[in-house]
């Protein structure tokens, strides 16, 4: 069984016992969140409930693993002849899940 899930602005395919990096989320490390923006299950026959934009009563558990940032990623600005060279850095936020379980 899996679930397509919404979340931050982004869609992610969940199966239970996968682990997942989505963007920031407000939980601690160890809480349990219950995902309720599910666009799409798919039950282990094969049978698939598309949502019209949310699969009613739907929902997906899941654990805060982490609360990390991604390693830093470098931006360079540069114009040739002209002696500008600009470089800047950036980590992005994230929050690691481990998906428990899909309800719907």
């Amino acid at each position: 069984m899996y679930a397509v899930i919404r979340t931050g602005g982004r869609q992610y395919r969940a199966e239970p016992g996968q682990v997942i990096d989505v963007e920031r989320l407000p939980q601690a490390e160890g809480e349990a969140i219950e995902l309720t923006d599910v666009l799409l299950v798919v039950s282990d026959s094969g049978e698939a409930r598309i949502g019209q934009p949310v699969v009613a009563g739907a929902s997906v558990m899941a654990t805060v693993v982490k609360q990390d940032r991604y390693r830093k990623v470098f931006v360079w600005k540069y114009k040739p002849k002209e002696r500008y060279r600009r470089r800047r850095g950036h980590r992005q936020y994230f929050t690691r899940l481990r998906i428990d379980s899909i309800t719907g």
